[in-house]
């Protein structure tokens, strides 16, 4: 939502898709179609529509589309059109965005993931295609089919992807998984609620999520810790204010990622330090979220009652 927030800011028109039917084929919130729909309409598009609050921006002029409501005759048209560009090789090595690994054994209504991603964006008259890093796959393949169907090519805009908090584990030692697959293996996940803070946490599971997550000192790649402050804190509030006693420093604002990656791989900054000035601040951010949420409990009750969302209770993009 930070990025929807710059391209709102930068005068565009910005799209949100509720993948439900991607969401379906993908066998998320137990595959069953109706709760996908429910939760894609209800949680997550208020979560998406708070998520903008929370970053400073108003959601009014944003569009939300639910796949299936757009998904014509025209559209299938264009997904053959797809479909006839991509050879099953190029399709099984994007399966990647779907969280599987190239390789994986997926049934035939997976592989019509892909090329279904691509239509969306010729369906919709995108100009930029704007996801996640694991998302770049699709962006590629549309950039790569679209003269070969009659369409102009779609610039591509990825963001980063936030760390799970559990830590990469022995996984950054395996050379031949590029970075990019690296984290998209390692992103926080609904499907791992240990892995990931959720808008709608109270500020104690945040605490509690934050006291357990992986943060080794003065280690700075692959620290969910580091990625929260530079990806998250930074851009919206600009400093990260650090509170310690004098005998350990005093306290400290730190006004960049670049400061902040400085004085933690030195050992300047204490784990303790930094995840307490997370908290801190990630949960005052967060607050239009808690409050919204907390008065609309059914949003709530039917994300926590989704397979997928399990350990995510109530008392606890593609765009």
């Amino acid at each position: 939502m930070s990025k929807v927030k710059d391209f709102l800011e930068a005068g565009f028109t910005c799209t949100i898709l509720l993948a439900d039917w991607h969401s379906w084929l993908n066998g998320k919130l137990g595959g069953d179609l109706e709760t996908i729909r429910e939760v894609a309409g209800g949680y997550f598009k208020e979560g998406l529509k708070i998520g903008l609050r929370c970053v400073g921006a108003d959601s009014t002029p944003v569009r939300f589309v639910m796949g299936s409501q757009v998904y014509d005759q025209e559209y299938w048209a264009t997904f053959v059109k797809v479909s006839k560009a991509l050879t099953v090789k190029r399709v099984q090595r994007m399966i990647t965005i779907m969280g599987r690994k190239e390789g994986e054994a997926v049934n035939f209504a997976q592989l019509v993931y892909p090329p279904m991603q691509i239509a969306d964006i010729f369906h919709l008259d995108v100009h930029v295609a704007h996801g996640g890093m694991d998302q770049r796959k699709a962006h590629v393949g549309a950039r790569e089919v679209a003269e070969k169907i009659g369409k102009a090519k779609p610039l591509a805009l990825h963001h980063h992807l936030l760390a799970g908090l559990k830590g990469p584990g022995e996984q950054v030692s395996r050379s031949n998984l590029e970075q990019a697959e690296l984290r998209s293996e390692l992103k926080m996940s609904k499907s791992k609620p240990d892995s990931a803070i959720f808008i709608h946490d109270s500020q104690e599971v945040i605490h509690q999520k934050l006291d357990r997550a992986y943060c080794p000192p003065d280690e700075i790649e692959y620290n969910p810790v580091i990625d929260l402050a530079e990806y998250v804190i930074l851009p919206i509030r600009h400093k990260i204010a650090i509170e310690r006693s004098e005998k350990h420093g005093g306290d400290v604002e730190i006004p960049s990622a670049t400061e902040l990656r400085s004085q933690y791989s030195s050992g300047r900054i204490h784990p303790l330090d930094l995840k307490r000035a997370v908290v801190n601040t990630l949960t005052e951010i967060l607050r239009p979220a808690r409050t919204y949420f907390e008065s609309h409990q059914e949003l709530l009750r039917i994300f926590s009652q989704a397979p997928d969302a399990k350990g995510s209770s109530a008392n606890n993009q593609q765009s």
